[in-house]
């Protein structure tokens, strides 16, 4: 009974937490301590703060991933979550290791626009798109974040000549083309842009850069 209580705690899993991009949210966990227990494998499950039962999550149920994907199952973004996991090896099971509770709308991180450069001549014309939620509409297309924030865009303009690190908001709005201007004819200008959530004080990475000689 000993050596099955010490394999219980040894296989464990360990720093159980959610991880969420966009709404994309997954549960990660660490294996317990034992190094040496073979074919371990991992059930999860999940369930709204408040309820009392727990939900099978079936495609992680006897899985050897550190990783399960709870999307759907938090797409009321603003109800409070749970997830847990138990591993198995040598039908021994540990017991469960609990996350923190895990609200998508507060806590998922949001990425940054896309953004397109459309025209130069002496000014820079900007395509934004915002990224999109997993969760689509009745016609099958993804919907927007901008549908669950209210997100300003932040736009910085890189002069290459100056200095590689030294970018200047140009521009902060809802707008989804914008137009830059007074630029130098001959010189090399890059775009990067955020996205920020004035309600949560929350900005996103910078996107990937655009660059343009006009």
């Amino acid at each position: 009974v000993l050596e099955n209580r010490e394999l219980q705690d040894l296989i464990k899993p360990q720093k159980v937490e959610f991880r969420s991009l966009n709404f994309n949210s997954t549960l990660h966990w660490q294996p317990g301590r034992a190094r040496e227990a073979r074919d371990v494998v991992y059930f999860v499950q999940y369930k709204v703060y408040g309820q009392s039962t727990w939900q099978n999550k079936d495609d992680c149920w006897g899985i050897q991933n550190h990783v399960c994907d709870l999307t759907n199952e938090t797409s009321d973004i603003q109800e409070p979550y749970y997830g847990r996991v138990k591993a198995a090896s040598a039908g021994i099971y540990s017991d469960w290791s609990l996350s923190c509770r895990f609200t998508p709308w507060r806590e998922t991180i949001i990425g940054p626009p896309t953004v397109t450069v459309v025209h130069s001549n002496k000014s820079i014309i900007l395509k934004l798109q915002a990224p999109h939620s997993p969760y689509k509409r009745r016609r099958g297309s993804k919907i927007p974040m901008t549908n669950y924030y209210d997100l300003l865009y932040q736009v910085f303009i890189i002069n290459n000549l100056l200095n590689e690190q030294h970018r200047v908001l140009v521009y902060e709005g809802k707008d989804k083309v914008i137009k830059i201007e007074d630029l130098r004819p001959g010189v090399s200008y890059c775009i990067v842009a955020k996205t920020y959530v004035p309600m949560l004080d929350r900005s996103s990475s910078y996107s990937s850069r655009q660059c343009t000689v006009l």
